[in-house]
């Protein structure tokens, strides 16, 4: 059952932070493992459509990026999904060359565990 008031448009309209970005989240497609969390901007969005290859903006460097354009870990986009208030984006990706989201080198962003009060492993 739909939620009563939940958003049922079909008209693609993101809406992005008062800084103009948006959150995206990144899962591989193959076994939806969360590889990391960036943020993309309008040009960034426009661009990761356009191209299939993902695009985000740097909020350290404040810059335009394209996953991959060092590393050559780049992710190929096969599908977009947008959350309920369009506040939010969520890409599938194929990730290309190592396989590598982070910038440590490791598959995932997310490999700490938190296991006690401020007490993280790493996995």
């Amino acid at each position: 059952m739909i939620a009563k008031g939940s958003e049922e448009s079909t008209v693609f309209a993101p809406i992005f932070n008062k800084q103009g970005l948006i959150p995206a989240i990144v899962i591989d497609a193959r076994d939806g493992a969360v590889l990391m969390l960036a943020y993309m901007n309008d040009e960034a969005l426009r661009l990761t459509m356009e191209t299939g290859e993902a695009h985000f903006w740097s909020r350290s460097r404040n810059e335009l990026w394209r996953k991959g354009a060092v590393s050559g870990d780049s992710q190929r986009v096969l599908s977009l999904f947008t959350d309920c208030d369009q506040d939010a984006i969520l890409l599938k990706v194929e990730p290309q060359g190592s396989g590598n989201a982070c910038h440590t080198g490791r598959k995932s962003c997310f490999y700490r565990r938190l296991t006690g009060k401020a007490q993280l492993e790493l996995i």
